[in-house]
């Protein structure tokens, strides 16, 4: 019990430096992406959408805005270059996942973690199981391991007659299944390999 209070308490304290660090860093380019989305199309620069966190608690998570205003009540799933409610930055943003990086600041004010399973919209946790519903006792985080299995998952979506079907069937079943074996075996080593594995994959992405 001893050693997972002091984990909690090193991963908080990695999530405030570096969080913090993280938007100063990134903070002009920030700027830069906002003003590229209010060119590109109507609306607000940010997107807040409803997730589930820790416990179940609802919370809102920060993401630019990627697709044409009231898009989410065509669909909760995006499909990718398939998907014509994206904008054309949105299109840029989504392939090198910048639009998650205003969740630096969910991190920094503590609904969310550097690393932990993907937070879900209601729709889907409420189709969790009991078993499947233990990956709700930790912060979700920006990034884990299921999104590094699923880093083409939009493209999957889009290829597919029934994207539903398949995220609901297989996807999502499969994403608990690894997040749930993460938290077997969490640590700060596990997470600091995630969050490199992460980076790689990105790296990997932009040299395509």
């Amino acid at each position: 019990m001893l050693l997972k209070n002091i984990f909690k308490m090193l991963k908080r304290l990695f999530d405030i430096i570096f969080s913090l660090f993280g938007l100063i860093l990134v903070f002009p380019f920030l700027l830069i992406i906002g003003i590229l989305i209010k060119m590109g199309s109507k609306g607000s620069v940010f997107y807040l959408q409803e997730r589930i966190g820790k416990n179940g608690k609802p919370f809102k998570i920060f993401k630019f805005r990627t697709m044409q205003v009231g898009s989410d009540k065509k669909g909760l799933l995006s499909l990718g270059k398939h998907d014509m409610r994206i904008t054309k930055i949105g299109h840029f943003l989504r392939k090198y996942k910048l639009d998650e990086l205003p969740q630096l600041i969910n991190v920094f004010i503590g609904n969310m973690s550097f690393v932990g399973p993907r937070p879900e919209v209601k729709k889907y946790v409420d189709l969790y199981t009991k078993s499947q519903r233990e990956i709700l006792q930790v912060k979700p985080g920006i990034t884990d391991v299921a999104s590094l299995e699923y880093f083409e998952e939009e493209q999957v979506l889009g290829s597919s007659d029934n994207p539903e079907k398949i995220y609901v069937e297989e996807i999502m079943p499969n994403k608990i299944h690894l997040n749930k074996k993460y938290l077997n075996d969490v640590s700060l080593f596990s997470d600091i390999k995630i969050i490199f594995r992460t980076i790689l994959k990105l790296f990997g992405r932009s040299s395509n």
